[in-house]
């Protein structure tokens, strides 16, 4: 039987890198992508090249209501900061680019497909710069989804 893993899959360059990890590992990856109102939506288009590249046995797009997540300066319009690095975003804020619980929604949507599929593993990749101040991009947070 084939070692099966579900890839979350933004088309951005940390999932992307995770989805090639996967298949390293000697995984076939199942890739998920969320269509949530995000501003990138090119994103989309280089999550489905990255899944057909990387050989993915399925790629489903999952669409969520826009009210999850719509005070994100992600999702509404507002001035997305560039040019920071971790060290220049102050302890303790959370910057305007967080999406609320966007990770545990995903997690969880990803791993009740896992469970469905019977694969042994959900790859997600999270930005180092971001765990500076995103909640569900820190260490502890993923680890601690982990043990859930």
């Amino acid at each position: 039987m084939e070692r099966r893993a579900v890839v979350l899959l933004s088309g951005g360059l940390d999932s992307s890198v995770a989805a090639a990890k996967a298949v390293s590992d000697g995984y076939a990856i199942y890739a998920m992508t969320f269509l949530y109102g995000q501003s990138h939506s090119r994103e989309v288009e280089s999550a489905r090249r990255v899944a057909e590249f990387l050989g993915a046995k399925d790629h489903v797009m999952v669409e969520l209501p826009p009210f999850l997540f719509s005070s994100s300066a992600l999702l509404g319009g507002a001035e997305i900061p560039t040019g920071r690095n971790a060290d220049e975003i102050p302890r303790g804020e959370i910057p305007s680019t967080y999406v609320p619980a966007r990770n545990i929604v995903f997690l969880s949507v990803a791993s009740a497909w896992a469970e469905n599929l019977q694969a042994e593993a959900v790859y997600i990749g999270v930005n180092a710069l971001d765990y500076s101040g995103y909640p569900d991009c820190r260490p502890e947070f993923i680890e601690a989804f982990r043990e859930v």
